[in-house]
């Protein structure tokens, strides 16, 4: 099927605010984005884990850091920094926070991830 499908994160479809973030979300036909907006102090197994019930995060996530830093430590005990101009992929089953006094923006296109996280 051709065609272009338009939506602006700005007037997202839903908007989730856990504590210390933004999940813009727009469905765009059969795929869904996010827009991720970690505020400083943002760890996942504080803000998040409440609401997902898991030990630790089991989303996969494929997407573009915009802004600030995002510090991820892996349970095969892999950890990295993810910061603004990065593309990255984040496997199920990790912890992140986020690095220093700017907010992390990430845009995120894997549509499962996109949907479900911090419902």
């Amino acid at each position: 099927m051709a065609g272009i499908t338009k939506k602006s994160f700005d007037s997202a479809d839903e908007t989730r605010t856990p504590e210390k973030t933004t999940v813009d979300v727009v469905k765009l036909g059969s795929s869904t984005a996010a827009r991720f907006t970690m505020q400083p102090g943002w760890k996942w197994s504080e803000c998040i884990k409440p609401v997902a019930g898991t030990d630790s995060c089991q989303a996969h996530h494929v997407g573009a850091a915009l802004s600030g830093k995002l510090h991820v430590t892996h349970s095969d005990g892999s950890e990295g920094d993810i910061g603004a101009g990065d593309a990255y992929v984040i496997e199920p089953g990790h912890d992140a926070w986020v690095v220093g006094d700017a907010p992390f923006v990430g845009y995120e296109f894997e549509s499962k991830s996109a949907e479900t996280y911090a419902t």
